[in-house]
């Protein structure tokens, strides 16, 4: 606002005024002021000063910045962390413990039990094979493939695998996984929840060995995995994350490649399944993927395929051996002559030989 000039009215005009009639009338003015002493006057009598008011300029508040909050900075959710191969390295594994369901006795002095563990905070169904005579025995854990869960049986076509390497001597654990009836349903996304399935099991295994219960006479320090088809796969993602197994076969597995995985389970679906795997960025692919994280396999393993599987193409296993090869690791691969998806006849018998002098080699020294 612009300031009000006021115009400033002193004495000094009245006595210019009288100096000019003085000096005019000189005689006049002599005579005026001999009058003016000639007659006193009262003193006037004083009036008490009216105060002008005075125009004062009050500067405007200059306004005060008010600052935005910026907002606040928050870490996007990653939705596929807890299922990368660096996630499964790190967390950690084990069971709140296991319940026996049913217990006896089968053909070839063994016994067989069926039990319920916890995993992950769901109850998971498994059975197991323990043989007659003086333990420790080394474990294998039989891994099965794919089957539709409608159809599923808990003796399924593997049982037979965990029967024999009971009766050369194996403690053979056969988990349903997650989502196998009578097992709990739970998240499973790239099946890593078979996986952690099967990890938090050994875990338990390794925690009672030796103790009263029913791994009494189990080697909690000799421990394998035989894995066919998805159980193959299973079992891949297992040693590449955990170091608490000595070995592993792999029959007819599923790859370390989850993007070949899953566009060969959609074809084999017709489209109906793999369409949420699929969906994702090839980089979490990629974290996923047992394939791109060799270098931390430190079981042997032995890899067997059929040449005239035309479900799992034998290229994979293939593929699988030569990373291995190149990676220095221990690996030994079989390929079977005219032997389907799941063997039959000599070749299956052969596979059994096979793998059990490979699991005495590496769990009985």
């Amino acid at each position: 606002m612009r300031r009000r000039r006021r115009g400033a009215e002193g004495n000094g005009g009245l006595e210019g005024r009288v100096g000019w009639w003085a000096s005019t009338f000189p005689t006049l003015a002599a005579l005026a002021l001999t009058a003016c002493a000639a007659q006193p006057q009262a003193a006037p009598s004083p009036e008490p000063a009216t105060p002008t008011a005075s125009l004062t300029q009050t500067p405007a508040p200059s306004p005060t910045p008010s600052l935005t909050p910026l907002p606040s900075l928050t870490a996007t959710p990653d939705p596929y962390a807890e299922l990368t191969i660096e996630h499964l390295r790190t967390r950690q594994y084990g069971s709140q413990g296991l319940t026996v369901v049913q217990e006896g006795r089968i053909a070839y002095g063994l016994t067989r039990a069926y039990f319920d563990f916890e995993s992950d905070g769901l109850q998971v169904h498994a059975f197991v094979d323990i043989p007659d005579g003086q333990g420790p025995f080394p474990v294998v854990m039989v891994l099965h493939g794919y089957i539709d869960p409608e159809d599923y049986n808990t003796l399924s076509y593997t049982a037979h695998y965990a029967n024999d390497f009971a009766r050369r001597g194996f403690i053979a654990v056969h988990p349903n996984y997650r989502n196998y009836p009578p097992s709990d349903s739970g998240p499973n996304l790239f099946r890593v929840g078979y996986a952690a399935d099967v990890l938090n099991l050994a875990a338990l295994i390794r925690a009672q060995a030796g103790q009263p219960g029913l791994f009494e006479q189990a080697d909690g320090e000799a421990m394998g995995l035989f894995g066919h088809s998805m159980g193959g796969g299973i079992a891949l993602r297992a040693v590449t994350v955990s170091g608490q197994f000595d070995a592993a076969v792999l029959y007819g597995a599923m790859s370390g490649n989850e993007r070949w995985n899953f566009e060969k389970i959609q074809e084999w679906s017709g489209g109906q399944r793999g369409i949420e795997e699929l969906g994702i960025p090839e980089a979490d692919l990629q974290r996923i993927s047992p394939i791109y994280f060799l270098e931390g396999v430190q079981a042997p393993v032995s890899i067997h395929h059929g040449a005239a599987d035309s479900q799992v193409p034998p290229e994979w296993s293939d593929d699988l051996c030569a990373r291995l090869v190149a990676l220095s690791k221990p690996v030994e691969c079989f390929s079977y002559p005219g032997q389907p998806h799941t063997f039959v006849g000599e070749g299956d018998a052969l596979l059994i030989e096979r793998a059990v002098e490979f699991f005495l080699r590496y769990l009985r020294p």
